[in-house]
């Protein structure tokens, strides 16, 4: 095959940061290349880099043979290629179609809508991406927008597409229908480069992967001589198990309960319809959802952030509903925020500030109306080195970590507590494996130790591995109540869909 992108000893730096350290890397025509890598290895700067969105300090780009400059993304797309964000860049208020050619320069003909419209319908038949093109970007499912953004890179004439963790918020049968349309890219001749954290889809969907780590390349494996642990120890230089097995626990006292619960989103709809559930001692209960169907909702209103309009919480024996979250946190219970840029850390305050933010005017850490500096940061100090917080030290400002450290951040301010139960939100989106088995290992402690987890993720193979029980939810309803290891991962998906537990053996 046709070496299509070749990049030969690409070094980058960031202040303080080899990010790309003399990496080479190429793919061929007609095939799929996988990188791996922890967060902060530089699979995401190498990929910008060849997208235009980071310049190269030094290296050289080859594209079809040619040596090339990418200053722009606009250079990039002049030579065919293309890349999906983790995060979308939709414009809501606008159409499928409208998102497809927003930017489109053509000198062959003038663009206009009924035109634009019949060529998206085309590319969705070709490669089973199929969504309304007249559909706004806000009322589309998480997947429908992934869709609308492969439609668009596809529409500029792409031979190269970069995908950046694109399954990380998809069902199963997304999965399943997004690798549909990779290998029909694949046969069709496209190039695809697909980032991600999970093994076992690099494994099922790429023909080379490609590790890096601490901005250096480690070499590289076909999937059929290879296996996650072997994958695992290159990227993060130890063997991870990433598939935990519970042992019995004492699921005796209720710590919380949710009665009949409903809530209201930012916009004034109903988000939350009649939620009931308890979370036991010693038991980590998931709840399973695509984006955006009440799982914000949800932690907000058990947090305090957000009060319902009916039901109640009870923790432990006591009515918490409308209590403050400083209230919550003085009775016990711990929250890891969905986002911890915005909600779980300041990130223009030094790591100790965040360190004991919930709980600087508990003693020993204040006398009275002053601080104990001395005692704050020796404690601060201590818990740098117990949740292994990789930071110059604990002055900087918080924002200079990597996000694997954020989050070990939150998870030592609360764990020092003790919390009989913790609300755990996405608690490892986008961190490495690394990362995520420490956040695992600590969720699994909480349990031995007698406290309740609930478990908030859209990761399913998250809630699979480290749930004694899941909940799905649907359309800010509970579809039914699923044991460990009841029913298999692609039954899930349906009731993460809208399907009912009762109403699985109809579908199948």
């Amino acid at each position: 095959m046709e070496e299509i992108v070749l990049m030969k000893n690409i070094k980058k730096k960031f202040p303080g940061v080899v990010a790309n350290d003399g990496i080479d890397f190429y793919a061929k025509r007609g095939e799929i290349v996988s990188l791996l890598g922890e967060n902060g290895a530089g699979k995401t700067t190498l990929m910008k880099i060849l997208y235009g969105l980071y310049r190269k300090d030094s290296g050289e780009i080859y594209i079809k043979g040619k040596k090339v400059e990418i200053n722009s993304p606009k250079d990039a797309i002049n030579f065919g290629i293309g890349m999906v964000h983790q995060h979308f860049t939709l414009v809501n208020p606008f159409t499928v179609t409208e998102n497809i050619i927003l930017g489109f320069e053509s000198k062959k003909f003038k663009l206009d809508l009924k035109k634009a419209k019949e060529r998206v319908l085309n590319l969705m038949k070709n490669y089973e991406l199929y969504v309304d093109p007249d559909a706004k970007i806000s009322e589309l499912s998480v997947g429908e927008k992934q869709k609308a953004e492969i439609l668009k890179v596809l529409f500029r004439n792409i031979d190269i597409l970069i995908l950046d963790e694109p399954t990380a918020v998809l069902t199963p049968q997304e999965v399943r229908e997004l690798f549909k349309t990779l290998k029909i890219l694949k046969k069709e001749g496209k190039t695809i480069i697909f980032i991600s954290h999970k093994l076992d889809e690099v494994l099922e969907i790429s023909d080379r992967i490609v590790i890096l780590r601490n901005g250096k390349l480690m070499g590289e494996r076909e999937p059929k001589k290879t296996n996650k642990r072997e994958l695992a120890s290159l990227m993060v230089g130890k063997e991870i198990f990433d598939i935990f097995e519970l042992s019995p626990t004492k699921k005796e006292e209720v710590i919380l309960k949710l009665e009949n619960l409903s809530a209201l989103s930012d916009r004034g709809h109903v988000a939350l319809k009649d939620v009931s559930f308890d979370v036991k001692s010693g038991e980590i209960v998931g709840l399973a959802g695509v984006s955006g169907n009440g799982q914000r909702e949800l932690e907000e209103v058990i947090s305090g952030i957000r009060f319902p309009i009916k039901g109640k919480i009870i923790y432990r024996g006591y009515d918490i509903t409308y209590l403050s979250p400083k209230e919550r946190i003085n009775k016990g219970i711990g929250r890891i925020p969905e986002d911890r840029m915005e909600t779980g850390l300041v990130l223009d305050l030094p790591v100790f500030e965040n360190l004991i933010i919930e709980y600087f005017d508990k003693n020993p850490l204040s006398k009275g109306a002053f601080l104990n500096y001395k005692e704050i940061y020796s404690y601060c100090d201590n818990l740098i080195k117990t949740f292994d917080i990789k930071t110059p030290n604990q002055l900087i400002t918080t924002k200079k970590l990597s996000g694997g450290n954020l989050q070990k951040c939150i998870l030592a301010r609360i764990l020092t507590m003790n919390p009989k139960f913790v609300l755990a939100s996405q608690p490892t989106r986008g961190l490495d494996v690394g990362a995520t088995e420490f956040i695992h290992k600590k969720l699994i402690e909480i349990r031995q130790n007698g406290g309740g987890v609930l478990l908030i993720s859209e990761d399913l193979d998250e809630i699979l591995n480290l749930s004694d029980r899941i909940l799905i939810i649907y359309n800010g309803e509970i579809m039914g109540e699923v044991m460990r290891g009841e029913l298999t991962k692609e039954e899930i998906g349906l009731m993460m869909t809208g399907t009912r537990k009762e109403e699985l053996h109809a579908v199948s």
